[in-house]
């Protein structure tokens, strides 16, 4: 006999209907533009009168979810980046400088006095006094290098030193290691890219590696592509250099290893500091928006292992002078050391506003770009293609319905009807769950779509015409409806497994268009075999229990 228990009937229809309602949001907000900002700001409550007239249509207690429109669909931005991985070969040298010179001074009876000479960016020039220890000298930088962890390095050290007449020492990078160099530069630009997009609330960005130093990044929904600049050429070098002084004079002359930067809280005020860093914005694991004792916006940080040991180290060396706390070459704070801080925590000061401390804290977060960015191209994309595309889409997708439910309605009766409605109920359930998950939809993800409402009907195919085989067997209908389910389940699972399988190797080693497709075709599969086995079998038990019909026609 027919039966389903009261709570498996509960549980199906419940699962539609919060379907149905996490998919809903998608037709209210139909004209509203489909950008993250644009949601953001609804669901901020930005004054707008065409937000205003959809927010009053959709109650606010109710999920709000809508699906995303990819580059194709909706349009945005695209930007083909190079990263200046040399930029690093500079900042690798200055940070090793004062190794060396620790390393020479303990030397100095033998080598004589020490001083660093002008040199080009990627190498140190150091001069020694006493020509006769130039052996020695090479001998304890040389011991300095380090190995090169990488494939192609095998053997070779980071650094090599030679020397140039009786008594200067060149110190560079070797070539493995500027190999690997590029290749840990151009990665961690990548990463840090893709954090400062999410960052931001932008989702579903095209952002992947193209040769030895390109970036292509492809980001939906944003208003420009110099937006999109914006977003991702912000530096954000955070470091705490040690002051040497401080004046109103821009034109001073710093010593060798130091260099002058402007404040920019003191307007006019100009600061002497050592070139090389005492720690970071690298070494930091966490930043904060805060308020400082005075109720001032300001940005808690925390420091790494490695990095609150010498931040700690520093000031308790330090008590009673000055630090300073650098961003992007300019000085926004000061502060004397006034005690040792050994918890690797402290707190970064100035003429913040709240919103400024919050963009401050994002970027300290994402962290900072390694090196320099050249934008080889970068193309603002319109959303009227897309437009025509959604279309077509939908025009698609109505022809392949009307197709389908006329189909199904002609070939089995009443029964077809049951299953034209799982079919509604289906697309339904789809889009809610693209809303759930905030899926980006694509043009191949419509193709993805309109696939799935032909594939939809597939499972009942199999079970009406198991059950007319079943009717012809002089079996009585209820039996025939429940053999009929029974014996096409195994075919039904059989088929939509490998189909699913598929879905899910294309998402796995696919990219970009193709993912698309997956997530539309992986998840219209799941709520097709919902809707089959399960709404359309309820629907016909609901409407035997009431008609009690001797026959039946499929």
């Amino acid at each position: 006999m027919l039966q389903i228990n009261t709570w498996k009937r509960v549980l199906i229809w419940l699962v539609c209907v919060i379907g149905l309602i996490l998919a809903l949001p998608n037709a209210f907000y139909t004209r509203v533009e489909q950008s993250n900002d644009a949601k953001a700001a609804i669901e901020l409550g930005i004054d707008t009168p065409e937000m205003q007239a959809e927010a009053a249509q959709w109650p606010n207690w109710l999920p709000s979810s809508l699906v995303n429109l990819g580059l194709d669909l909706r349009g945005g931005a695209h930007l083909l980046a190079e990263v200046n991985v040399e930029d690093v070969y500079e900042s690798r040298m200055e940070a090793m400088w004062p190794e060396i010179r620790d390393a020479l001074r303990d030397e100095r009876s033998t080598v004589g006095t020490i001083r660093k000479q002008e040199s080009a960016p990627d190498e140190i020039r150091v001069r020694i006094s006493q020509p006769e220890g130039m052996s020695r000298a090479l001998e304890v930088v040389r011991g300095l290098a380090r190995q090169v962890q990488t494939l192609t390095g095998v053997g070779a050290t980071d650094i090599e030193a030679r020397a140039e007449g009786d008594n200067t020492i060149i110190v560079q990078l070797s070539d493995a290691e500027k190999l690997a160099s590029d290749d840990r530069t151009v990665r961690q630009a990548l990463e840090i890219i893709r954090r400062r997009i999410d960052e931001v609330g932008t989702r579903e960005p095209t952002i992947q590696r193209q040769g030895a130093d390109r970036i292509l990044i492809q980001v939906p929904g944003i208003g420009s592509a110099g937006e999109l600049k914006k977003i991702i050429g912000t530096t954000a070098q955070l470091t705490f250099n040690p002051v040497k002084g401080r004046g109103t004079n821009p034109d001073v002359v710093p010593g060798i290893g130091e260099e002058v930067i402007p404040s920019i809280d003191e307007t006019g005020f100009f600061y002497t500091v050592e070139s090389a860093p005492v720690v970071t914005g690298e070494e930091l694991v966490d930043a904060q928006p805060s308020f400082d004792q005075n109720g001032r916006p300001a940005v808690s940080f925390r420091f790494n292992t490695s990095g609150a040991r010498k931040f700690g180290d520093y000031t308790l060396e330090n008590i009673g002078q000055p630090f300073a706390i650098v961003l992007d070459d300019e000085v926004i704070s000061a502060p004397v050391i006034q005690s040792h801080i050994p918890g690797g925590s402290g707190i970064i000061t100035g003429n913040f506003t709240v919103e400024e401390s919050t963009n401050l804290a994002v970027l300290l977060r994402a962290g900072a770009l390694p090196a320099g960015l050249e934008f080889l191209e970068e193309r603002t994309i319109g959303p009227e293609l897309g437009q025509d595309s959604i279309d077509a889409g939908k025009v698609a997708t109505i022809v392949a319905f009307v197709a389908v439910l006329t189909f199904m309605a002609l070939s089995y009766g009443l029964f077809g009807i049951f299953a034209n409605i799982a079919l509604i109920i289906n697309v339904g359930l789809l889009f809610g769950l693209l809303s759930l998950i905030g899926a980006t939809l694509t043009l191949p993800g419509i193709a993805g779509i309109v696939l799935t409402v032909g594939m939809a009907v597939d499972a009942n195919v199999l079970i009406f015409e198991r059950i007319r085989e079943e009717l012809k067997s002089a079996r009585g209908p209820a039996r025939a409806i429940e053999l009929g389910y029974e014996k096409a389940l195994s075919a039904i699972l059989d088929a939509n497994v490998t189909t699913f399988i598929t879905a899910v190797i294309l998402f796995a080693m696919g990219s970009g268009p193709v993912r698309g497709f997956a997530i539309t075709l992986g998840l219209g599969i799941l709520t097709s075999v919902f809707t089959a086995i399960f709404v359309t079998r309820l629907m016909i038990v609901i409407w035997f229990e009431r008609r009690r019909p001797k026959t039946i026609e499929v």
